[in-house]
């Protein structure tokens, strides 16, 4: 961002990439795949680099008002500093807090999940998939993350997106509004679980492995980690995988 401004150039997007497409090896694939995806399509995008600090969406959830103030007014006063209009990111919990959150602390952007940006993009004819391509014929299962499904009511757009592929969805019986968390949000991810008798990602991953799909397609970093887990969990690892659906427009295109 700071090279385009220092051009006097604006970009269209802002590619809000998060800590876990920063540093997770896992998640740095999806923030790859994503950037391959604009690149391609010639959507001038840029990122803030080594001036993007976290939400602070952990910290909030987590009960730490004063950092997520904190981290938040530091992450508004460099976009705002730049004139940033509209914002995409490929985590929901980042999505979630920068659209409902950060504009009662002064940072109002126009903020798309990638899986609504994708779809747009399909549905502009400005992203086209190969006829057939790596996914034809598989059964794909879709996992509605908390924050973009329940908490933000986007339930068709990353359908949409799978249904350009051509291949079979089958839902999970916890689907949509009736969903079922991973076990990672609310920042249960940072912190040891409490004694019980299994983990709620070993439980979704078994719900997805129920439908006798090959492929969970995820929207989500922290969905991915524990919905990978849960598929090694059952010695599946072999027979099903666990990719973003930026992930899956890549390798069609």
């Amino acid at each position: 961002m700071s090279e385009y401004a220092a051009n006097g150039e604006n970009p269209e997007i802002l590619f809000w990439v998060g800590c876990a497409g920063s540093f997770d090896q896992r998640a740095q694939k999806v923030t790859r795949a994503f950037a391959q995806i604009l690149d391609k399509v010639g959507i001038k995008f840029a990122i803030l680099g080594k001036e993007e600090m976290c939400t602070g969406d952990p910290a909030r959830r987590a009960g730490n008002e004063f950092m997520f103030q904190m981290m938040a007014y530091n992450n508004i006063q460099t976009m705002n500093g730049y004139g940033i209009k509209k914002v995409v990111t490929i985590c929901p919990h980042c999505y979630n807090i920068f659209k409902n959150e950060y504009p009662a602390l002064g940072g109002n952007y126009e903020v798309m999940h990638h899986t609504t940006f994708l779809q747009q993009l399909i549905n502009e004819g400005k992203i086209k998939l190969k006829d057939g391509g790596v996914f034809q014929g598989k059964k794909i299962t879709y996992h509605d993350s908390c924050y973009l499904g329940r908490g933000n009511n986007i339930y068709e757009a990353p359908r949409e997106v799978l249904a350009a592929f051509d291949s079979e969805l089958v839902e999970m019986k916890r689907c949509k509004s009736n969903g079922m968390c991973c076990g990672a949000g609310g920042a249960q991810m940072f912190k040891e679980e409490e004694p019980g008798d299994t983990r709620i990602n070993f439980e979704r991953a078994g719900q997805a492995l129920e439908t006798g799909a090959t492929i969970i397609a995820s929207n989500c970093p922290f969905c991915m980690t524990m919905l990978t887990d849960g598929v090694k969990n059952k010695e599946q690892e072999d027979n099903v995988k666990v990719l973003d659906i930026a992930e899956m427009v890549a390798m069609s295109l």
